[in-house]
């Protein structure tokens, strides 16, 4: 019996192949996409996938995906756009568009709490969409991780270090130095008027 990590490695590959190609592929080049060597082998994940609520065969024998296969990790803590905060992933997921994503198995959403960033339009309540594993850039907002505590801040370089400013003149601009980590690049936001 595979191990449940194969089940989400198996669908995120087939995630990020439909993000790039809007359908999925046959059997035979389902066998390259998942790194099986065997038609049996594709049918079981195949039919793992379905069970668990990820695809969809139609009547003629096509897998599509569900709105299942759209949900996204969801941090099981809001970042604070002010102190920073540890968090981690919670289980549970949402969805979002698919043209806000451009690497399915690499991005979370993560809910903001604070006002450290609201002069950059990031208001507490939203939701930002964070690239893991994309290589940040000066001037990109990210969620930056200090002595294993979580924040949201906008990247920059003074005199050759890494710093991390706020979009709020009442915030400092923090230092970190050697203890900082990015954990992902804020690509997307997304906020919700009605609530």
């Amino acid at each position: 019996m595979p191990r449940p990590s194969d089940d989400a490695a198996y669908l995120a590959r087939l995630q990020d192949y439909y993000a790039q190609w809007r359908s999925l592929p046959a059997y035979e080049p389902l066998q390259a996409v998942l790194g099986l060597v065997s038609r049996a082998g594709v049918a079981k994940v195949l039919k793992r996938l379905r069970d668990a609520g990820f695809l969809h065969r139609t009547p003629d024998g096509r897998w599509t995906p569900t709105s299942r296969f759209f949900e996204r990790p969801l941090a099981d803590a809001p970042v604070p756009a002010g102190l920073p905060l540890a968090t981690a992933d919670s289980g549970e997921t949402d969805s979002i568009d698919a043209w806000l994503v451009r690497y399915p198995s690499r991005t979370v959403l993560v809910p903001v709490t604070g006002d450290s960033m609201i002069n950059a339009g990031i208001h507490p309540g939203d939701r930002v969409v964070v690239e893991r594993d994309t290589p940040a850039r000066p001037g990109d907002p990210v969620i930056a991780i200090i002595d294993n505590e979580f924040t949201l801040k906008t990247l920059a370089v003074e005199n050759g270090e890494a710093v991390l400013h706020p979009a709020n003149p009442a915030y400092p601009t923090l230092r970190p130095g050697d203890r900082l980590q990015i954990f992902g690049v804020v690509v997307g936001l997304i906020r919700n008027y009605r609530r």
